[in-house]
């Protein structure tokens, strides 16, 4: 065998230009593979953090009506179903030892008006939740750009950049926190070609928007204008407001204990028989006078009102439930435990992935990475011809070698692993030359902190700093592939070589 390679290494360097072009080609494959792997490999890596520690968990739990797992960036105005038994939900996941922290949250869209009349609507995408849960279940996951965060039991809302940029495009107001004045330098573009007469407001009034119509317009506090830590851009459309406020605004109650107070007169009206038109003209008088009667607070008031201190928060409702795993537990793993759980027990709820969740972005590494191998498989194919071509040209052109080999007693096995041997050293050593550069070149990148504000990009980056990430997978895929194509590469070449007879040499000459 050292006979083999050493006339193996001869001959690399008596035709150094195939070699050359051979080596070239395994050099680049497997450069791009190693480097294409760390890409999404950091990608992937990058949307596991931060999806899951800023903003949805590991797990959600949704309603088993919900259509679609999608309930991220779902941006089409289709609502999510409510959960209406949290509390019986809680005692299940309280009870699994894989289920590390879970978080209860509200998150449909609503219609952003303005006191302009003129001014057509926007959308606001709300999020409601406990403020301090939520900071006890994602810690650190966002910053006060301007304002402050929600006060223990506060109620108002928290509002992103991108949100309050949004919003000033669809009414003409600029979004500031209470009690804070105009920062010049985070006002948008646009607002800031119209400094002069913009307007301002401390507050916003949403509609929320729910399959009964049955929702209120409400006027919310702004307590500060905030960014979230990563993938600000994509997260960015979700406003943060109190679960009350949020169950007011779309139409929902947080108990029995906290449901409006109807009052007398108006409940005679909602008891009435509506499918009997003859019902609804009675003569009992439906509207009492009252002049030591308290006006109705307006919404607005409402939604400044303190919460009573013993309702149940937790008894009203919710549209999905976050859960963040223990480390170590596996996914499909726990959304299979989960979902037989809650089939047993009637919970009338499933558990499905973060990646599920989060609609395309969940699904962006598989795309990418399908892609990338499209790419490298046809651009090894390219590599398997012309490295079969440079090799079978070659074998023919040392015929008259390989014959008086041949003839003085080499045997066909010889000549094959010769030829074998001489594209193993090759892909060794090109190829791996190009291995290493990829692996230094993945290493090299998160130190040059290159970052991006566009959401695209930073899906890309798998956040907002570009950070490739070469896993032991990563390098036993590239080896493998590097030794696939170097294989099928030498088979077609070693099948001519081994074909060359004494009397070819003979022949040639």
């Amino acid at each position: 065998m050292q006979l083999i390679f050493k006339i193996a290494w001869r001959n690399i360097l008596r035709h150094k230009g195939k070699s050359l072009i051979i080596g070239l080609i395994l050099f680049l494959g497997s450069l791009l593979m190693t480097v294409g792997n760390g890409v999404i490999s950091g990608m992937d890596h990058g949307l596991e953090q931060n999806v899951v520690n800023g903003f949805l968990g590991d797990v959600v739990i949704i309603s088993e009506k919900q259509k679609t797992d999608n309930i991220l960036l779902d941006f089409t105005g289709t609502l999510i179903e409510p959960i209406t038994n949290y509390p019986q939900i809680k005692k299940l996941l309280q009870a699994e030892r894989f289920v590390s922290r879970f978080l209860p949250a509200g998150k449909n869209m609503s219609l952003a008006l303005s006191d302009d009349y003129n001014a057509t609507p926007g959308f606001a995408y709300l999020l409601g939740v406990d403020f301090a849960e939520y900071q006890a279940m994602f810690p650190d996951s966002l910053k006060a750009l301007e304002g402050r965060l929600f006060k223990p039991g506060e109620r108002g809302i928290l509002v992103p950049k991108k949100a309050r940029d949004e919003f000033y495009n669809f009414t003409n107001r600029w979004l500031i926190p209470e009690g804070c004045s105009l920062v010049e330098a985070n006002l948008s573009k646009d607002a800031k070609e119209n400094l002069k007469t913009i307007i301002k407001a401390d507050n916003i009034v949403l509609l929320g928007m729910n399959e009964n119509n049955s929702s209120t317009d409400l006027r919310f506090g702004i307590k500060g204008v905030i960014a979230y830590r990563t993938l600000n851009t994509i997260f960015g459309h979700f406003s943060i407001t109190d679960i009350e406020s949020y169950r007011e605004c779309l139409g929902y109650f947080s108990s029995s204990a906290h449901a409006i107070q109807v009052a007398k007169e108006d409940q005679k009206l909602l008891d009435l028989d509506t499918t009997n038109l003859d019902s609804l003209f009675g003569t009992e008088s439906l509207m009492v006078s009252n002049p030591q009667a308290k006006p109705t607070p307006a919404p607005a008031a409402i939604a400044a009102a303190k919460a009573p201190a013993d309702v149940d928060i937790e008894a009203g409702v919710y549209n999905m439930i976050f859960v963040k795993l223990k480390k170590g537990t596996s996914y499909n793993y726990a959304v299979s435990q989960l979902n037989k759980i809650f089939t047993a027990n009637q919970a009338k709820v499933r558990a499905v992935t973060w990646k599920k969740a989060s609609g395309f972005i969940g699904s962006m590494t598989t795309i990418i990475k399908g892609s990338l191998l499209a790419f490298v498989s046809l651009l090894f194919l390219v590599a398997i011809i012309i490295i079969v071509n440079t090799l079978t040209m070659a074998a023919l052109e040392r015929t008259p070698e390989l014959g008086m080999m041949r003839a003085i007693g080499a045997q066909k096995q010889f000549v094959r692993l010769m030829f074998l041997s001489e594209t193993a050293i090759l892909s060794l050593v090109f190829g791996g030359a190009g291995f290493l550069l990829g692996a230094i070149i993945v290493n090299l990148i998160p130190m040059l902190n290159i970052t991006s504000a566009n959401d695209m990009v930073q899906l890309l980056y798998g956040g907002d700093i570009f950070h490739p990430l070469l896993k032991w997978t990563d390098i036993v895929v590239t080896l493998l592939e590097l030794s696939l194509v170097t294989l099928i590469a030498a088979i077609y070449p070693i099948r001519v070589a081994g074909g060359i007879k004494p009397l070819d040499a003979i022949a040639r000459d």
